[in-house]
């Protein structure tokens, strides 16, 4: 059984991840080599689990035990040293993640098993260098931003890993209230991710040619087709419209949408202008820097809404 969790990058996805497992009983040590990120770290986390608490998802006492189960180190061996599930949350560099996974191998119980958070770097080349026997210890466990809300973690089952370890890692993550996926080919951007972009793809089309503002293109997903898909998957929408229906309005509607193999021009020329978002005060929209943290206080409240009313659904 897994029950001692390392994780190694204290940004945003390895922090999260750690209170994660905190918040739901488990022991975690959390590396992170930069002093200033290291320094952040704690309020944070602090931040997240009082979220929780003001919106009644977790009570005062709960919180405080969680943000008392994650240890803070600067340094790999003595985080790693003694874990049994070592998750590395480091940055999206295929170069970075095959040495850093090469030093833990060096400093980990050799029945550890190594999970790393990517959706775009194959699985294959970076553990290539790994040991066989770590190598079958080793798999994708890719979760959503903010990890203590999204439920969905998609994790790998790309053949390499024994079906019995597999399904310890899975067990895992259900512990700790997530919805897994199981990934059984290593394609890129996995499955959620591709979908994602399938539907930015279109969305930032129709605005660019102006066939409505940001807020009514907006309005159309959240009160259309993503109002069913909070409690209702794709393929199980079309089971219920009729697979011939689905059939004629693709054949009807796909020779006309986008079928972009790069990202929208739309989106280049923003970023390329410095307006990216609620980051820099203007994106689709614009925002009132003095009111950047009521925005996000209230996107995060919505996603604590719909991560309560998850719990019910199959």
């Amino acid at each position: 059984m897994l029950q001692r969790i390392g994780v190694i990058g204290g940004g945003t996805m390895g922090r999260g991840i750690a209170a994660c497992f905190a918040l739901h009983g488990f022991s975690v040590n959390l590396a992170e080599p930069s002093a200033a990120q290291r320094a952040t770290i704690r309020s944070e986390v602090a931040d997240g689990f009082r979220l929780l608490v003001d919106e009644n998802f977790v009570d005062a006492d709960t919180a405080v035990t969680a943000f008392d189960r994650i240890a803070l180190f600067e340094a790999l061996a003595p985080a790693v040293q003694d874990r049994d599930f070592i998750v590395e949350a480091a940055p999206e560099k295929m170069e970075l993640k095959q040495a850093l996974l090469a030093e833990i191998d060096g400093l980990a119980p050799a029945d550890a098993i190594f999970a790393t958070n990517t959706s775009s770097l194959p699985l294959a080349p970076m553990v290539a260098a790994l040991p066989e026997a770590r190598q079958v210890r080793t798999l994708v466990t890719h979760w959503y931003n903010p990890p203590l809300l999204m439920p969905l973690v998609e994790i790998s089952a790309f053949g390499n890993m024994p079906s019995d370890l597999l399904e310890e890692v899975v067990t895992l993550h259900r512990q700790i209230g997530k919805r897994v996926a199981k990934v059984a080919k290593d394609v890129p951007g996995l499955i959620a991710n591709r979908i994602q972009q399938a539907i930015a793809r279109e969305v930032f089309s129709l605005i660019e040619q102006g066939v409505a503002d940001a807020v009514d293109i907006d309005t159309a997903l959240k009160f259309g087709p993503a109002f069913r898909y909070a409690t209702t998957g794709q393929l199980e929408v079309s089971d219920f419209g009729g697979l011939d229906i689905w059939l004629t309005v693709g054949d009807n509607l796909l020779a006309v949408m986008d079928a972009s193999k790069q990202a929208s021009a739309l989106l280049r020329r923003k970023v390329a202008e410095g307006k990216l978002g609620v980051k820099s005060g203007e994106g689709f929209y614009q925002y009132d820097p003095t009111s950047t943290s009521s925005v996000r206080r209230a996107f995060l409240g919505r996603l604590i809404t719909q991560l309560k009313a998850s719990r019910t659904y199959p």
